[in-house]
């Protein structure tokens, strides 16, 4: 049975990746080409977005992206500068695809899905449209399964499920691809595949990005859209809609899936440039009217699927690059308004070794809280509070007011529930470890320990859970709730750690 099965399930991708050559139908004129868009006339029954071959050997793609009463103005895809005036184009009555399968994973693609990397030709057997509608709101489920970062203040306080759409916000140099690259990470071994898409980066840090993936084992699993700050904008517009195709061959097939895109501000700016060449009005900050539809479009593709349509998800994490810590102009508002909640990152925060730089005051997940699982949520209530309380005590010692010893408790506690909350880069933890550490905090273990030895009371508190206690690590990942036995023991191991710790120190 089970060879009749995998008969049939090769019978069908073959089917699905099917695709006739594009039949030949209509042939226009190139009017003028002016960087990556071109003016064409005589294709009179040719529609938005449908793909057009230019050249006589019809090497060089394009995309229908507006149309006139006497002519149609296309973007082109590849080596522009070799198409000219009086060149022929062609329809081909088809909308633009890109190659998708598991035959892209672990390699660095361009936009129209060819290899960046030098590991030879990519054969997909698969293909999907490149703009797709979202799914509507009937083929879609509650967002009610974790998705994991291993970042202890994210899953703790800011918590992702799979099938939403969380944006990354901060100004330059604030961690934002950090954040990124760490939940990539911490997908490996837990059956989600992850798209990164580099919108208009530069190559150094395109190259970066691999090499860090690679060092993690996780590019195995993970496909990289890449457009450099030298490429067209036209294939920069075209990114990430094209890594959103590629993820959503994995999510109609019941599969999870969880895409990043670096950063829509370069897109925004990107189709800024292409709508001016397109002779479009500029309108606010002299982005086009239509900049709110071309990412509420791509970012609404990504949802977590109905069991009828193979309850598949597409996770998105944009990432929006702000301005001196201004969150409210023009894309950044957009923006925020088409996700789920938003992880914030400050510059101040940064600058103090706070890593990563999360405000917690601006920073929500609006639906991850219903993904959360119920040990975490009970156990993290209290920590958003005495980071709050510590940030708002803060602001009265650093004028030097007399605070009572109440006050200075609170401060001294949240300093080092502050300490224990910073993480190194790349180094994601699991949910048990990051569940017993944030229980410690908020119990005020941590209180008695010396504010310069928090980070060693981690590591060997850590190393003590995974060598002594690796069966209670099992419990937290098992067990559906905090009961009170489990609570009673977490307690126990905590304070047993703690005497050993402390007596060591003396």
């Amino acid at each position: 049975m089970s060879m009749v099965g995998d008969i049939l399930k090769r019978a069908r991708d073959i089917v699905t990746a099917y695709r006739p050559e594009p039949e030949i139908g209509e042939i226009g004129e190139v009017l003028e080409v002016q960087d990556g868009v071109a003016r064409v006339r005589g294709l009179r029954k040719a529609m938005i977005g449908e793909t057009l071959l230019f050249g006589s050997r019809k090497a060089i793609r394009g995309q229908v992206l507006g149309l006139e009463r006497e002519s149609l103005q296309c973007i082109l895809f590849g080596d522009y500068t070799a198409i000219h005036a009086g060149d022929q184009v062609f329809r081909t009555r088809t909308m633009l695809e890109v190659p998708a399968g598991e035959e892209l994973l672990s390699r660095v693609v361009n936009p129209l899905g060819e290899p960046l990397d030098d590991r030879g030709p990519i054969t997909c057997r698969g293909k999907r449209p490149v703009f797709f509608p979202a799914p509507q709101v009937i083929d879609r489920a509650p967002v009610q399964r974790p998705l994991f970062s291993g970042i202890k203040i994210i899953d703790a306080m800011i918590p992702l499920g799979k099938g939403q759409r969380e944006l990354i916000i901060g100004d330059r140099r604030t961690g934002k691809t950090t954040i990124a690259l760490d939940t990539i990470i911490n997908q490996k071994g837990k059956g989600v595949i992850c798209i990164y898409v580099a919108i208009g980066q530069r190559l150094a840090n395109i190259t970066q990005v691999v090499e860090t993936l690679r060092k993690f084992q996780a590019l195995e699993y993970t496909t990289i859209v890449a457009t450099s700050s030298e490429d067209p904008p036209a294939l920069v517009y075209l990114a990430p809609y094209a890594g959103c195709a590629m993820g959503e061959y994995f999510m109609y097939r019941g599969e999870d899936v969880l895409i990043v895109y670096d950063d829509l501000t370069k897109h925004a700016v990107a189709y800024r440039s292409l709508s001016l060449l397109l002779r479009r009005p500029p309108g606010r900050e002299s982005y086009p009217g239509d900049i709110f539809y071309i990412h509420s479009s791509l970012l609404e593709r990504g949802a977590q699927l109905a069991e009828s349509r193979g309850g598949g998800s597409m996770t998105a994490l944009p990432i929006v690059e702000t301005q001196e810590g201004d969150i409210t102009s023009y894309i950044p508002t957009n923006i925020i308004s088409i996700t789920d909640g938003q992880i914030y990152l400050e510059t101040g925060l940064f600058n103090k070794g706070f890593l990563p730089a999360i405000n917690i005051g601006l920073s929500v997940s609006r639906v991850g809280g219903e993904a959360q699982t119920s040990i975490m949520k009970k156990v993290a209530r209290r920590l958003r509070l005495h980071l709050a309380q510590y940030f708002e005590l803060e602001e009265f010692a650093r004028f030097g007011a007399d605070l009572d010893e109440f006050t200075r408790q609170q401060l001294e506690h949240g300093k080092r529930v502050l300490a224990l909350m910073t993480q190194a880069s790349f180094a994601p933890l699991p949910p048990s470890i990051e569940i017993m550490e944030v229980f410690a905090a908020t119990q005020g273990f941590l209180d008695p320990v010396p504010l310069e030895r928090v980070k060693e009371w981690e590591r060997a508190f850590v190393a003590y859970l995974r060598e002594e206690h690796a069966d209670l690590l099992e419990r937290l990942e098992k067990e559906q709730d905090l009961t009170h036995d489990l609570e009673e023991d977490m307690r126990r191991v905590v304070a047993n750690f703690n005497e050993r710790f402390l007596s060591e120190a003396v």
